[in-house]
């Protein structure tokens, strides 16, 4: 029976070679579509969960409380001083370690050097997170002083081989190290990336400060393995007494949070997860899912369109003695084959399309073609689609009264199909529209806050980082890279101005109250020159000048810190930071250095010399730009031979910053435009049958005077009413949808009148050309023909 279904399947489908391919490509597409989104999807979810015991890993997070004891924020940074409190205090956490560092610093051995991101952890990580060892004992290669991790892919660059056990390696140029494992490359969806990783001791030995950790310095991750969960609720109700128990100027309290939930669910209320990109996951889900149902719809439309041709055949085999699930089994069949086919198409389509994908989104999804899992799910959306494309046709095209269908009386009875296609029609379109709403949304959301003033001026700003002899003789740096009329102002500081984060506790000042004490401040520290180099605008007072002596004991505040401290007349106030007395010199405007979302955090700039780490350049616009990064590699090289010279664009860094909405812009074009393609393609499907149907008439039409432009119009018409049916449904529906999605947005745009114009007219264009094309056709043909036509 299955071998005759086939057959009668595969007959059917090459007779009606137009439908066929348009039903073919249409699903090709919307399953190449969904899976792509679909593997996406994968990506994003399975975030940290790489290590054999994720859901066993948390990290250690930090609940800012006023004196109430109402929390105020969350952050992932706990105090410096909880690692070891936890590990003394808290027996029920099997394993805990602090983790620091996070740059990208030299490596070197005799002959090759190489910038590459470091990591320091206590060697309890290894045991956290169990790295993959291809050489080494995860048990002793973190056991001394010396010793340094490499990931797979930085040994190789190093040695050109894994088989480095032993050998030694340079760090910064000034200390050698001995390597005592070779781990994996980690996958590129894991938070906690590095290329080399060394033993927290060494990282005492190299700076100083690392050993007296601050409860009011929140500068080090900590991570905890807790192998019994059903211990959790008793362990962070003991973690969360630490920090005021050891700490008495402020209040707060840390937790422990799965790290599998960081990425996706990192919105915190009142201490709470309340979500975060997760929402996006859903919305991509959707998306996938939402094409695929056009894609599905198209199907249905087409083969319910046929149901004339096919009506003599049900008709006769239902008198010959066929049942009705035979039929339906049937019809079923042929939409199985013709689905397998497209899922052929589409798995060559995503092949042939994945590193395009990857690209676009600076990702790297990769398909294991050895995981069961891949196939099942392939199997799975396979079986999806046929059941759902051919579900409806294969029941309504089985139901056929026979005696109707030979007396010619077939199931334009009651014009059920019709109205069932005009309602499908009409979600395609729906859903369109929704999508052509939501993308012009999202990019005028983009657009607002790329448009919403940095604070200081990024164009011509480079950045480098500041390595080696770099930080001792930065002075001449200066002088030299002046000289060569590369830039105009340069300037040190502690860190880059697009990422400060170094959150403190415990700053005073003149007559500050209760709640002063409870307000964490963010902190850069930096020299002369900050705002001529940076651009950082001063609402009152001046920048650190080499004309004031004073200054190496100054500070400027932030317009929020100036009124948070409700600080009146700031400048010559004395401020005390860690118990040094300091002078207010200057109020700067809020600067976006964290998210550009969010509104500006207190944040004091004081002046210290030895503040070193990153040197801003302020870049020469008479000069070509690869003109004056030549200059000043040259004189970086001089001073700083055996470190590479890696100069960054500010304007690039504070644009990554927005990397999470740029997917969904992107994702949201790409496959809204094949949202819109599939539908087309269905509604030209549409539109030729229907024109088939008609040839007589119109034929008729064009012998009793009825011009091509006639003929089109009522061609046209009815389906783009239906069109304007889906406007008036999804205009309202996407509105509510993505005024909700602004809601999460501190600053955002609105959606105004003329992106609801433009998404209805585009899809009424592109409807009106789907179906203007075919009916052109149908009512330029010969009518001597048409009136021939059987």
């Amino acid at each position: 029976m299955f071998k005759l279904n086939l057959k009668i399947a595969l007959r059917n489908l090459w007779r009606n070679k137009t439908s066929s391919v348009i039903n073919i490509i249409g699903l090709a597409v919307g399953l190449s579509a969904c899976l792509l989104l679909l593997l996406y999807v994968n990506y994003e979810l399975n975030f940290d969960r790489n290590y054999k015991d994720a859901d066993k890993i948390y990290a250690v997070m930090t609940n800012f409380q006023d004196a109430s004891g109402k929390i105020t924020s969350t952050k992932e940074y706990p105090g410096n001083g909880i690692a070891m409190a936890i590990r003394e205090k808290v027996p029920e956490v099997d394993a805990v370690a602090r983790i620091g560092g996070g740059n990208e610093t030299l490596i070197a051995n005799k002959e090759n050097s190489f910038k590459k991101v470091e990591i320091f952890a206590d060697p309890e990580i290894l045991k956290i997170f169990n790295y993959e060892f291809i050489v080494g004992n995860p048990t002793l290669a973190m056991n001394t002083p010396d010793a340094v991790v490499l990931t797979e892919g930085t040994a190789k660059l190093l040695f050109g081989t894994t088989d480095v056990l032993n050998k030694t390696v340079r760090h910064r140029n000034q200390h050698d190290l001995k390597v005592t494992g070779v781990i994996k490359d980690l996958p590129a969806n894991t938070s906690l990336r590095f290329d080399y990783l060394m033993p927290w001791a060494y990282y005492e030995n190299i700076e100083s400060w690392v050993k007296n950790p601050g409860w009011s310095n929140f500068g080090f991750l900590a991570m905890a393995k807790v192998n019994d969960k059903a211990k959790l609720n008793l362990i962070n109700s003991k973690v969360k007494k630490l920090f005021n128990e050891n700490f008495k100027d402020q209040r707060a309290e840390n937790f422990l949070f799965p790290m599998v939930d960081q990425h996706l669910h990192s919105e915190f209320v009142n201490g709470k997860s309340v979500g975060g990109d997760i929402e996006r996951i859903y919305l991509f889900v959707a998306l996938a899912f939402g094409i695929l149902l056009i894609a599905c719809i198209n199907f249905m439309n087409m083969a319910t369109a046929k149901s004339e041709r096919r009506a003599k055949e049900v008709g006769i085999k239902k008198t010959i003695g066929a049942t009705r699930a035979s039929l339906i089994t049937q019809f079923l069949t042929e939409a199985m084959v013709l689905t397998i086919v497209a899922v052929l198409i589409a798995l060559v389509i995503v092949e042939a399309s994945l590193p395009l994908f990857n690209n676009l989104l600076n990702i790297e999804i990769t398909i294991n073609y050895t995981n069961i899992g891949y196939w099942l799910g392939i199997v799975s959306v396979a079986l999806l689609t046929g059941i759902l494309a051919g579900i409806y046709p294969a029941v309504f095209l089985s139901s056929f009264n026979p005696i109707q269908i030979l007396k010619k009386k077939t199931a334009r009875a009651r014009l059920i199909p019709i109205n069932m296609r005009q309602v499908l029609v009409v979600g395609q379109f729906c859903f369109a529209i929704m999508l052509i709403i939501a993308t012009l949304v999202i990019y005028k959301q983009l657009q607002f806050i790329k448009n919403r003033p940095v604070g200081y001026n990024i164009n011509l700003l480079a950045e480098m980082q500041q390595d080696g002899d770099l930080r001792q003789k930065f002075e001449l740096f200066k002088e030299q890279v002046l000289k060569t009329g590369a830039v105009t102002s340069v300037n040190q500081s502690s860190r880059s101005m697009t990422n400060v984060s170094n959150w403190f506790y415990g700053f005073k000042w003149p007559g500050m109250d209760k709640q002063g004490e409870e307000i964490v401040f963010n902190r850069l520290e930096t020299q002369y020159d900050l705002v001529k180099t940076n651009g950082v605008q001063m609402l009152e007072g001046r920048d650190f000048s080499k004309d004031f002596a004073s200054d190496t004991a100054a500070i400027l505040l932030s317009s929020t810190a100036v009124k948070m401290m409700k600080l009146k007349d700031p400048i010559g106030k004395y401020v005390d930071l860690f118990g040094n007395q300091l002078k207010v010199v200057g109020v700067f405007k809020d600067f976006l250095w964290d998210s550009p979302y969010r509104s500006g955090r207190p944040m004091v700039i004081n002046f210290n010399k030895d503040g070193a780490g990153n040197i801003n350049l302020r870049l020469n616009p008479a000069n070509s730009l690869s003109k004056n990064i030549e200059l000043i590699t040259v004189v970086a090289k001089s001073i700083n031979p055996q470190y590479p010279v890696q100069i960054k664009f500010v304007d690039d860094l504070y644009t990554a910053k927005l990397q999470s909405e740029k997917i969904l812009g992107i994702l949201a074009n790409l496959f809204g435009g094949i949202a819109i393609l599939i539908s087309c393609m269905g509604l030209y499907g549409l539109v030729a049958y229907s024109a088939e149907q008609r040839t007589k008439e119109f034929g008729v039409r064009r012998v009793l005077g009825a011009s091509v432009a006639n003929i089109m119009r009522l061609l046209s018409l009815s389906f783009l009413k239906m069109v304007f049916v889906a406007a008036c449904i999804g205009v309202p529906l996407a509105y509510y949808l993505m005024n909700r999605w602004l809601v999460n947005f501190e600053f955002r745009t609105t959606i105004s009148w003329s992106i609801v114009l433009i998404s209805i007219t585009g899809t009424a264009a592109i409807a009106f050309l789907t179906v203007s094309f075919q009916a052109y056709k149908a009512a330029k043909a010969n009518p001597v023909e048409a009136l021939k036509y059987e």
